[in-house]
């Protein structure tokens, strides 16, 4: 079991920015493949970036590329998500998760573990 917590979600506006972050109090982070998802109301999990073990391949859904960066600190396990010039349909429940195999992937079920997500709306 991968123990992922995230935080740093909120009610913003449009425009503003927010920084996400994802814990793994466990002790092999350094080792996995991390990606965010999100998912609104009435919605499916969608894709929105994912980064390899060194942090030096990233990828992003095209709706948050230029808005959205993907960060990762090993030595802390944590994970973070820089997101600016946010917009209303970035609202969702934001998800962290771990892949033990070492590709990137932006599939939800080729993902092992997961956190328990961070709320972020954004009003207009």
């Amino acid at each position: 079991q991968v123990p992922l917590v995230e935080s740093g979600g909120g009610l913003v506006q449009a425009g503003d920015s927010l920084r996400l972050s994802c814990v793994d109090s466990g002790r092999t982070f350094s080792r996995y493949f991390m990606g965010w998802f999100r998912q609104a109301p009435g919605k499916e999990r969608e894709f929105v970036a994912a980064i390899n073990w060194s942090g030096g391949v990233t990828s992003y859904a095209d709706s948050v590329k230029g808005r959205f960066t993907i960060s990762r600190d090993n030595w802390k396990n944590s994970m973070y998500l820089q997101m600016n010039s946010l917009k209303p349909e970035d609202t969702a429940v934001y998800y962290c998760a771990a892949r033990t195999i070492p590709t990137m992937s932006s599939t939800a079920d080729r993902y092992d573990y997961w956190g328990q997500g961070t709320q972020v709306i954004v009003s207009s």
